[in-house]
C-alpha cells in the first residue's frame, strides 16, 4: 500500500491517495498505518495521460510524456488489419506501457475492402480506424459504419477529402503561394467530415474525428453534437499553438497531416478547446528520421514527434486561461479513456492507479537532438516550456 501525501490534485483540492495493489483506495482522510508514504511536495497529482492516436510505440518517449497508455493507429508495417497482428501489438509495450489497437478498417488500410472488425476486436482491438487516409468510397465508408456499431466500436476517421489533398503537402493560402508548394483549400477538411457525418447519422455508429484543424470543421462537430450525434474530435498542440507560418523556412519538421492551417483557424481551434467543442488532445506521436526529414519539404515524409511535448505544450491552455487544468486531464486522460472504452483515465476511487506526479512549472527547452524518442522531429524545436513528469505509476507500480 502506498500513500501520496501532499499533493495538490486537478481541481485544486489538497489531499492524500493511498493506492492499495492496482486501484486507487481511497481520496482524502487519513494514511492507513504502515502505508509507504510517498511525499508530493505540494506537486500536481493527475491521471497518467491516455494517448489517443500514436503511430509508434516509443516507451522512452511516453515514459518521458506521462502517458500510460497509447492507442496505437494501424498504419504499421504491415497493417494491422489481422487478429494475431492486433494481439501482438496489444502486448508491444507491457508491463510499462499498455498499448490498446486500434484496427484497420480496411483490408491494408486501402479503403476497398472491409477487415475483419469483429475478430480483431476479439483480439484486443479498442476501435477501429482508417488510418492516415480518408477512405473516399461512400459505401465501403458506411459498411465499415455500420460494422463497427454492430460490435458497439467507435471510428476513428481522419478528415481529409483525397480528392483535393493527394499530392498536397500545405494548405493553399498565402504561405503555400509564396514557397511554391502543392496545397489544398482547406475546405478538404470540412467536406470530408460532412460526408462521415451523414454516414455516421444514417448507421448510428460513434465516431470521433482524430484531427480538426479548420473553424468549417468545428462548426460541423458542434452542429452534429446538438442534433444528438455521438460524435468527438480532438487535435494536436501543433494545431492549437502553430499555424502555416512555421513552415515559412521550408522546415520539414512542420511537415504535418493535416498541414498546419491558418492563424484564423488556429484561433478557432483554441475557441473549440474553450467552448467544449474538442474532446481529446493527444501528441499525433510519428517520430521520422533523417531519411524521412531531410528532404526537400514537398518530398518530406509528414509527422512530428510530440509525446514528450504533449503535457507540457497543453499545460499552455491553462496558463492562458483557455481551460482549467481538471478540464484540460479530461482532455488527456477521461476522455481518451472512455472512447475506447477503457477503465482508467481518472482520479477517483477504485479506478487504475495510473498516475502522474508533475512539477507543472519546472522549466526545460525542447531540444530535438536530445529527445528520448526514436527520432527529434518536433517543429517546436528550442521552444521553451514548462511542465515535468517527475514519476510515473502504473497499476500502482513505479515506471522509471
Amino acid at each position: 500500500m502506498k500513500a501520496f501525501t501532499n499533493v495538490r490534485l486537478p481541481d485544486g483540492a489538497s489531499a492524500s491517495v493511498v493506492i492499495d495493489g492496482e486501484r486507487i483506495a481511497a481520496i482524502g482522510g487519513d494514511v492507513p498505518a504502515g502505508a509507504e508514504a510517498i511525499d508530493g511536495r505540494g506537486k500536481l497529482l493527475a491521471p497518467g495521460i491516455v494517448d489517443l492516436g500514436v503511430f509508434r510505440v516509443d516507451g522512452p518517449a511516453f515514459r518521458f510524456g506521462g502517458i500510460v497508455r497509447a492507442a496505437l493507429m494501424p498504419d504499421q508495417s504491415p497493417p494491422l488489419d489481422d487478429p494475431g497482428l492486433i494481439q501482438r501489438a496489444a502486448y508491444s509495450g507491457k508491463p510499462d506501457i499498455w498499448v490498446h489497437p486500434l484496427a484497420a478498417a480496411t483490408r491494408g488500410l486501402k479503403g476497398e475492402e472491409l477487415a475483419e472488425l469483429g475478430l480483431m476486436q476479439a483480439a484486443g482491438a479498442k476501435a477501429v480506424a482508417t488510418g492516415r487516409r480518408w477512405i473516399a468510397d461512400s459505401g465501403v465508408m458506411l459498411r465499415v459504419l455500420r460494422y463497427a456499431a454492430a460490435f458497439d466500436l467507435t471510428v476513428i476517421s481522419h478528415a481529409e477529402d483525397s480528392g483535393l489533398t493527394a499530392s498536397a503537402v500545405a494548405t493553399a493560402g498565402e504561405t503555400a503561394t509564396r514557397l511554391g508548394l502543392p496545397s489544398a483549400p482547406a475546405e478538404a477538411e470540412a467536406m470530408a467530415i460532412a460526408r462521415d457525418l451523414a454516414l455516421a447519422g444514417i448507421s448510428g455508429a460513434r465516431l470521433h474525428v482524430r484531427q480538426v484543424t479548420t473553424q468549417a470543421g468545428f462548426d460541423l462537430i458542434r452542429a452534429a453534437k446538438a442534433k444528438g450525434l455521438p460524435v468527438t474530435c480532438g487535435i494536436t498542440p501543433a494545431h492549437l499553438f502553430l499555424s502555416d507560418l512555421a513552415v515559412s523556412d521550408f522546415r520539414t519538421f512542420a511537415h504535418l497531416s493535416p498541414p498546419l492551417r491558418s492563424e484564423a483557424d488556429r484561433h478557432a481551434a483554441l475557441e473549440a478547446v474553450r467552448d467544449g467543442t474538442i474532446d481529446v488532445i493527444a501528441s499525433g506521436h510519428d517520430p521520422r528520421g533523417p531519411e524521412d526529414k531531410r528532404l526537400p519539404f514537398a518530398d518530406s515524409a509528414a509527422g512530428a514527434a510530440g509525446a514528450e511535448t504533449l503535457l507540457a505544450l497543453s499545460l499552455n491552455l491553462v496558463r492562458d486561461g483557455v481551460i482549467g487544468l481538471e478540464r484540460l486531464f479530461e482532455l488527456l486522460a477521461a476522455n481518451p479513456s472512455r472512447l475506447l472504452g477503457l477503465d482508467g483515465g481518472r482520479l477517483v476511487q477504485n479506478a487504475p492507479a495510473d498516475l502522474i506526479l508533475v512539477d507543472k512549472d519546472a522549466p526545460w527547452q525542447v531540444d530535438s537532438g536530445r529527445m528520448r524518442a526514436v527520432a527529434g522531429n518536433t517543429p517546436f524545436d528550442k521552444l521553451p516550456v514548462q511542465g515535468r513528469v517527475l514519476r510515473l505509476f502504473k497499476g500502482g507500480r513505479e515506471i522509471v
